[in-house]
């Protein structure tokens, strides 16, 4: 019965071209949208991903994601030392700055400052020098996307002049850092250089990256410090989560993609569930001639559901293939580095895909169900 139920399935060309193609369509709109959410909520955790040297990130309880912060007393740093249990911590800080090459070009930049001793914060993956150089007068780190929008069509190199707030920057280094939300330049600088960038506030500790003694948990160590100090501590996830829950719950972007999803979930649907039942309505005297024939109802919903089961598994897989071929192809282009499609979202489009044909079959077998076999002797 199942190459009955295929030989059925491929009689009408059109007709099983159309259904892959509604099929096909409401999994990539729904991978490429979620996909697009995804990566997007996660470039606004991508500086914080790429700090790798903190256990616990501490800072003010009034600071509710990474790109608005509330500035803390430089007390704040020895209060978190004092905590039982840490083991060093160290001063970080962010700001947004403007950089300006020599040509003229300028642009909004996020400046990151880190410890001047330590260099805990600075970025580990270097493209062209080393953090080391850091330590040289007026010196600050650039990632290439950066690189490549001030000194745009121009080699990498070192050495290059940049002013930021109108003040000298030396490029003694580039490196890769993670896609912003904001898609701006990101560049590092000792801590003290970093806040003459931007100039002097009474406060200017916009974090406190802290670390924990062996056995000590992130999440351990952050309640002592919270106990102890009155600030907020959380480890390096759940201040990303804090980050992405900030931006869902007090931005647009949410509801714009989930309604994209939803039209894509509705049309898939509606699309194919209207498509699948004409087939079935323009093939009832084949089925009614199998029903005089003894097939029964439950063999007769088997081959339904194996025609969709066919429809769904070959217009998802072209749906998704659609969707993982613009990611790859745009994956080299600076504005949306970043944007993947998660193996999680893979498989929620082919659990929401499935859904979308278990319901789209159903108009089909009820009218099955109550099918007369008499009809195939009607003419």
């Amino acid at each position: 019965m199942n190459y009955v139920a295929l030989r059925m399935l491929l009689h009408d060309r059109a007709k099983y071209l159309g259904l892959i193609f509604s099929v096909a369509f409401a999994a990539f709109l729904i991978s490429h949208q979620a996909s697009i959410f995804s990566s997007l909520m996660a470039r606004t955790t991508s500086q914080i991903m790429d700090v790798v040297d903190a256990d616990v990130w501490v800072m003010d309880p009034r600071t509710q994601n990474f790109d608005e912060v509330k500035p803390m007393t430089s007390n704040a740093l020895l209060r978190v030392r004092s905590v039982e249990g840490v083991e060093w911590a160290e001063r970080f800080f962010k700001n947004n700055a403007r950089a300006k090459a020599p040509g003229g070009l300028f642009r909004s930049v996020i400046l990151l400052g880190v410890d001047d001793a330590t260099l805990v914060g600075a970025p580990r993956r270097m493209v062209l020098g080393d953090i080391e150089s850091l330590r040289d007068p007026d010196a600050i780190l650039l990632d290439q996307a950066g690189y490549n929008y001030l000194f745009p069509g121009e080699p990498l190199a070192l050495g290059r002049e940049v002013e930021i707030n109108d003040r000298r920057a030396v490029v003694t280094g580039i490196c890769e850092a993670s896609a912003p939300f904001q898609t701006l330049p990101v560049v590092f600088a000792r801590y003290s250089l970093a806040v003459n960038y931007v100039g002097r506030e009474r406060n200017s500790l916009g974090f406190v990256l802290a670390k924990g003694r062996p056995g000590i948990s992130p999440v351990e160590l952050s309640r002592r410090i919270e106990a102890e100090t009155g600030l907020t501590a959380l480890p390096q996830g759940a201040w990303g989560w804090r980050t992405i829950l900030y931006y869902i719950g007090n931005t647009g972007i949410p509801v714009n993609f989930g309604i994209t999803v939803m039209v894509a979930i509705i049309v898939g649907t509606v699309v194919s569930g209207q498509t699948f039942y004409i087939f079935t309505i323009e093939n009832l005297k084949q089925f009614a001639a199998l029903k005089a024939m003894g097939v029964t109802n439950g063999k007769l919903t088997r081959m339904v559901l194996l025609q969709a089961a066919v429809i769904g598994f070959i217009g998802c897989a072209f749906g998704v293939a659609m969707a993982a071929a613009f990611f790859l192809a745009t994956k080299d282009i600076s504005h949306l580095r970043g944007f993947i499609l998660r193996w999680q979202i893979l498989a929620g489009t082919w659990v929401l895909i499935a859904a979308i044909v278990a319901a789209a079959s159903l108009l089909s077998v009820r009218k099955l169900r109550r099918l007369e076999p008499a009809i195939v002797f009607r003419g």
